[in-house]
Formats: C-alpha cells, structure tokens, sequence
C-alpha cells in the first residue's frame, strides 16, 4: 500500500515520540500553571507555626510568603498533623512540607531538603520554679516530654541512655507537652533551642530554660521536597528564593521578628 508522503510523515513522528516515551513531569513548572504551592505544617509549633484567633502566622509563614512571591505562585497553607506530613508529601498530597524538619542523614537519604531556616539544636526547658535543673544531665531519673516523630525526640532517647536513664513521654504536639510540664506532670521538655526561647520569652513567669540548655549535635531546620527528577527545579526555586531574601535582609528581618535575633545560616543544605 503506498501512503502519500505527509500521512508518512505524521506516521514516522508519532513513532518517534512513541519511543521517546511520555514527556518529563516538573513540578515547578506545573505549580506555576496551577499559580499556587499545596503546603503542609503543623499550626501548633510557635514561633515557627501557631493559630492566632483562627489565623496562621509565625516565622515559617513569613518566610514561605516571601519564597512564594519570588516563584510566583500563591502558597496554600493547610494544618497537617506532624505524623501525617512527610507520607503525605510522598503520595504528592502537596507540593512541600514547610513545617521545620530537621535535617538528619536518614532523612537526606529519602528527602531533599532547602537551605536552613533556622538553628535546631536540641534543648531543655523546665518549669521557672523547680531550680534544682541547671545542666542536661540533671534529667537523670526524671521524666521529660517531646514531641513524637521528631530528631529531637531521638536525641533525647540517646542523651537519656548515655546519661543512666531518662523517662521520656511522647507528646502529639509541644503545646500538650508544655501544659504538663506547667501542670507538674513532667521535669522537663526537650524541644529546638528556637522554639523554647520563644516560650520562654512570652511565659518567663512559667518556664525557664536550663543553665545550660543545649545538648547534642548542632542541626537546622529546613523545608521538605520529594526527592525526585521531578521535583529538583522546585528545589531550586525554593534555595533561590531563600538565597535571595538572605542577601536583601528579609531572613534577618524575620528572624528578628519571631526569634528577637539573627544567626547566620548555611547557604548549603547541611549533608549529615
């Protein structure tokens, strides 16, 4: 059967692209179709994410509507349980989980991560009228809340095992375990040093950190990607943007804002 030369043509092409496979999938370039970024944190970590009369705010908020701008996409902000964050952004129920993680060298093996947004090392804080707590290894014997599925509950187990021996209460979120420790039901809580300034600062008549409150590791918070070819140009935006608000001030002014100081972060993601 002879075919006229443009139906061959067309033919030929279409094998062609058959055999090229389906086009690349980018995830950068379909949120910028969509005009918007599908988030995911936990509204309940202050100063990073906290509910104010119904209305999110805090340091991550600050930052990713600043990230978001320089995309160029609207950012949807959704209150996810912490536990329900990191499967949920495998299965791609959104495009990022903003909630500060800690970067791990476990979680760099399964996650990609942007710049630090913050210090993450572990610390301590205890009620402002038990004074007998003054260094970490005081917690000896004591029971202490954290919340689960965090490095910093991790780094608490480890610490308590090297120091003889640490009760440690799992909490679903810091605010529950604050309320315990307020209430007597707990010695102490391990928590970011960010995040326990914070609340130092606002309730000083009802928490107080220790002498020393650092223990462990130094580590920083980032945001989550999937880690995928999909996924590296969003990546990129992202640490492009964060970058960029670094060298104009906008990371100093947050900080500021939320932390009352400015600590100079990697313009790296951190590998262990």
């Amino acid at each position: 059967m002879n075919l006229p030369g443009t139906l061959k043509a067309a033919l030929f092409g279409a094998a062609l692209a058959g055999l090229a496979g389906p086009a690349l999938a980018d995830q950068l370039a379909d949120i910028k179709a969509a005009g918007k970024i599908i988030t995911a944190t936990d509204m309940h970590y202050a100063p990073f994410d906290m509910l104010n009369n119904g209305t999110y705010e805090g340091m991550t908020k600050d930052l990713f509507d600043g990230v978001s701008k320089e995309i160029g996409a609207e950012p949807v902000y959704q209150d996810i349980p912490w536990t329900a964050e990191l499967p949920g952004l495998e299965v791609k129920k959104f495009d990022i989980v903003i909630a500060p993680v800690t970067v791990t060298p476990e979680r760099l093996e399964r996650y990609s991560f942007s710049l630090p947004i913050a210090d993450a090392t572990v610390a301590l804080v205890r009620a402002a009228s038990n004074t007998e707590l003054k260094q970490p290894e005081d917690i000896k014997g004591k029971t202490v809340g954290v919340q689960q599925g965090t490095a910093q509950f991790r780094q608490l187990q480890a610490f308590g095992e090297k120091v003889g021996g640490v009760t440690v209460k799992e909490y679903g979120t810091t605010d529950e375990a604050y309320a315990d420790l307020a209430a007597g039901r707990l010695d102490a809580v391990a928590g970011s040093m960010p995040n326990l300034t914070y609340l130092v600062k606002n309730r000083g008549e009802t928490f107080a950190l220790f002498d020393k409150p650092t223990f462990g590791q130094p580590t920083y918070f980032a945001w989550v990607i999937r880690k995928d070819a999909d996924s590296e140009s969003f990546t990129k935006a992202v640490n492009e943007a964060l970058l960029k608000m670094t060298d104009d001030g906008r990371v100093k002014t947050v900080q500021e804002k939320w932390l009352g100081t400015y600590t100079e972060l990697p313009r790296e993601v951190p590998t262990k």
